[in-house]
């Protein structure tokens, strides 16, 4: 019989999971994708059914099993990553008791507002509770509403019955690994990003500061262990529907920041990464703890040895370009979506319109979900590639715009390039694009849209004792790209004609854009008072 030599890594994301078999010399054997839907019952709301991630991972196992017929026999462990700042609320079986609140929501902006805000007051929080959330944590609920808090606020307020009812608070990772072993378990990051725990060097676990004020038992809370470390072993129903043997480790994994920081290949501290997928961000692992309150970013601890990872995220990237694929037609698949990037890039434009992505509002380096996105400059001569070029230019200035808070910061490497991974750096023109955007050499990751299964399998690999530990280099092959002269200069221009944009126009847009928080009455009444002016 053939030893167990692949690991089954899930890359649970947004729109869908995707599923790698990685073997022992770390290169993926077989892959599948299953989509999900999205709920968005009112503007600002985003929600998942948990069930719907789990059937999406039977039915990509499935499919696995058909190209690796003895993959029952050959599995050596199960290991996930996961959107992350998503809110489950489950019962003590761990039966979910409502749809999951998932990063896109923001339902909860006005209410996680009030809670962290009083004079004297900096950024928008209250000195003293910022503080403490600073020196506990290394950062502080987004205001937003995008972070646990302020879901909770809401549940608490809109849904008292299904928050009497909850019995256990976890992410989107959490859930999966319960649903697989029956155990509560969480990683360092994604206990970070919930904002209730210490995450000083030494001292890691849920901080009493700040789940008392929220009505939050630690009972209700995962265990939080390494990415590493088995969080419990496949049971007889999880195996039954997955067709695997019970009895398998489960790995406690990570959320997809982390994910796509390991599997990207920058792993020196300092060397940056860029994520462009459904949203983007910026990333890196540094020595020690960084934090820049005016530019919203930070370093969380990561999963892998509690290495202190920096993020830079922002909310819209590629849904921008399905948002405008979609209204040329609503029908295109994958393939007719490239040939429209490739035509929009390759076109005789001069100058197309500008395009402001915030779709979904932003996070950094500006914390505000009431920007919404915008075409400036729009005329009668402007068709679909002008448009399409429009959304490509304005993804990329905006990622320039935080990349440019982030070179900054003490202890990045600037002499290094940039490594590129997610859907978009699939795309050569889109690529090469932004190198020019950035004034930076970019390399581009070996298959881009699987770094985040590359990296969490690291971390199943080194609880197995295949690799010594998850920064062991490997010898993937990289596309380097250099910006182009002229077009660095194109984008300069254009660079400041884009932060001008928002400065003029961005407190419309907190007049204007109300409603995507709690207070709906505000908004209507606030909308009455705009159409009667």
């Amino acid at each position: 019989m053939q030893s167990r030599d692949l690991i089954i890594a899930a890359d649970f994301g947004t729109s869908g999971v995707k599923v790698g078999l990685v073997g022992r010399n770390m290169r993926r054997e077989a892959t599948a994708t299953e989509n999900y839907p999205t709920s968005l019952p009112q503007p600002g709301w985003a929600e998942q059914a948990p069930d719907d991630w789990w059937t999406a991972l039977v039915r990509a196992v499935a499919q696995l099993s058909k190209e690796v017929p003895d993959l029952r026999d050959r599995c050596a462990g199960i290991v996930c990553c996961a959107q992350m700042c998503g809110l489950v609320c489950t019962d003590g079986d761990g039966v979910p008791l409502r749809p999951c609140l998932i990063w896109l929501d923001k339902r909860s902006s006005d209410l996680i507002r009030d809670y962290v805000s009083g004079l004297p007051t900096a950024f928008g929080y209250n000195v003293v509770k910022l503080a403490r959330w600073l020196s506990i944590s290394n950062g502080a609920p987004a205001m937003s509403g995008v972070d646990a808090p302020g879901k909770i606020l809401w549940l608490q307020k809109h849904e008292p019955d299904v928050w009497k009812r909850t019995e256990r608070i976890l992410d989107v990772g959490d859930w999966i690994v319960l649903r697989a072993t029956g155990n509560a378990v969480t990683s360092p990051d994604r206990a970070n990003v919930s904002w209730m725990a210490d995450t000083r060097p030494g001292r890691l676990g849920w901080a009493e500061a700040f789940t008392r004020p929220l009505g939050v038992a630690h009972s209700c809370l995962p265990k939080i262990t390494e990415g590493s470390e088995v969080a419990g072993e496949l049971t007889e129903a999880a195996a039954g529907e997955l067709g695997l043997v019970a009895g398998l480790p489960v790995f406690t994994g990570c959320g997809d920041v982390n994910a796509a920081a390991l599997g990207s290949g920058a792993l020196g501290s300092g060397e940056l990464h860029i994520y462009a997928g459904t949203s983007s961000w910026i990333g890196g692992f540094y020595e020690t703890r960084r934090l820049n309150p005016i530019h919203k970013f930070a370093t969380i601890t990561s999963a892998a040895e509690n290495r202190p990872l920096l993020i830079s995220t922002q909310e819209s990237c590629g849904s921008c370009l399905e948002w405008v694929a979609g209204l040329v037609d609503p029908t295109l698949n994958e393939a007719e979506l490239e040939d429209i990037m490739e035509s929009a890039l390759t076109a005789d434009i001069d100058l197309p319109p500008m395009f402001l992505p915030w779709l979904a509002g932003e996070r950094s380096p500006v914390d505000d979900n009431r920007l919404r996105g915008a075409f400036i400059g729009l005329s009668l001569n402007d068709g679909r590639d002008s448009t399409v070029r429009a959304v490509l230019e304005g993804v990329a200035l905006n990622l320039r715009w935080a990349f440019d808070a982030v070179k900054r910061q003490r202890g990045t490497r600037r002499d290094a390039p940039v490594h590129l991974v997610g859907g978009l750096a699939g795309h050569a023109g889109f690529c090469q694009l932004l190198s020019n955007c950035l004034n930076q050499d970019i390399a581009v990751v070996e298959a881009p849209n699987y770094a985040g299964v590359r990296g969490v399998s690291r971390l199943a690999a080194t609880g197995l004792g295949w690799v010594d530990n998850p920064w062991q280099a490997d010898d993937r092959k990289m596309i380097e790209v250099s910006p182009e002269p002229d077009r660095v200069l194109y984008f300069n221009e254009r660079m400041d004609e884009f932060k001008h944009a928002y400065r003029r126009i961005s407190p419309w847009m907190r007049r204007s854009s109300r409603g995507y928080g709690d207070d709906r009455s505000a908004w209507s009444e606030g909308r009455e008072k705009t159409d009667d002016a």
